[in-house]
């Protein structure tokens, strides 16, 4: 089933059959990564350029391996190298590709709703690859396909964010996403990591980490993303592993099969221990295998290949 959109800029207001059917069809590209041949020709004599005004290796790579092994041509961006350090604007490096006659243009840049100014102006398909502390929309979806995997369905689960929210991309997609599929979903994090209306997205807020682990399903751990902090929002990295650090001892509290989650990349021993980031909990390298899966299922579905 095609998606009822040109591009795919967020989980806000996405709906529930929308994200179904996007999960659904990355489950069924996931065997093509196992093959001894990892490669179909369904998008073949596409174009996917990769437009990365910040650092990336994790979200660039999966974007372009997926659109590889849907035999597409993957194009990447990095603006260190690009006409960008010249002073180009984002629009005119935004109309010097389009002329180039890309299918999809995945982008992240630093700035929130930079997606959506390209989306705007440009008649390709634009896929938010992470804007400012905005959205990270297809982080949220790899999370939901291996939530869904690992539990059998997302509806009724309790999932903890916990950690730098007032900056993390990653929890604001995965509140809208996770609440539209009937999770209930609880952050945690110090007042100064805390937006003041993070409470009218649907999510239930505590300060309290053992609070929040209390008979939770999922245990979604976030990075304390240091580079776009303009105050000390904590006294020490010491201080914060202790009180909102996820270890061997405060995990007890969640059920007895949680599962453990990271966007990556991991600050060890401060916002999770090393035993329990590669322990028996722990789906983190799942995450990053459906990564992936997902974004070849976004590839595809704004591609028209499916008409």
């Amino acid at each position: 089933m095609k998606l009822p959109r040109k591009d795919v800029l967020g989980l806000k207001g996405i709906s529930r059959d929308e994200i179904t059917n996007i999960l659904d069809t990355a489950e069924s590209f996931k065997e093509i990564s196992t093959r001894a041949i990892k490669k179909v020709p369904t998008l073949r004599g596409k174009t996917v350029i990769n437009l990365f005004y910040e650092p990336s290796t994790r979200t660039r790579t999966s974007f372009e391996i997926a659109a590889k092994r849907l035999s597409a041509d993957a194009i990447n961006i990095s603006t260190s190298t690009s006409s960008v350090v010249k002073g180009e604007t984002l629009i005119d490096t935004a109309r010097t590709l389009e002329f180039m006659n890309p299918d999809i243009i995945v982008i992240r840049h630093g700035a929130a709703g930079a997606p959506h100014i390209l989306a705007r102006l440009l008649p390709q398909s634009i896929i938010n690859a992470g804007d400012g502390a905005h959205e990270h929309p297809t982080q949220a979806l790899l999370d939901m396909l291996t939530i869904r995997e690992k539990k059998g369905g997302i509806e009724g689960l309790k999932v903890a964010i916990v950690g730098d929210i007032a900056h993390s991309r990653v929890a604001r997609s995965n509140i809208y996403g996770l609440t539209t599929m009937g999770a209930r979903v609880h952050i945690c994090g110090p007042s100064m990591m805390m937006p003041r209306d993070i409470h009218l997205m649907g999510a239930v807020v505590s300060n309290s980490m053992i609070e929040t682990l209390r008979d939770t399903d999922i245990v979604m751990m976030l990075r304390i993303q240091l580079e776009r902090q303009k105050t000390d929002q904590f006294p020490s990295t010491r201080e914060y592993a202790k009180y909102y650090g996820l270890n061997s001892d405060n995990i007890r509290y969640a059920k007895d099969d949680v599962l453990v989650m990271h966007p990556g990349p991991i600050n060890r021993g401060i916002e999770i221990s090393p035993d329990v980031a590669d322990g028996r909990y722990s789906v983190i390298l799942d995450q990053v295998a459906n990564g992936v899966a997902v974004r070849m299922a976004l590839l595809y579905l704004l591609s028209g290949e499916q008409e």
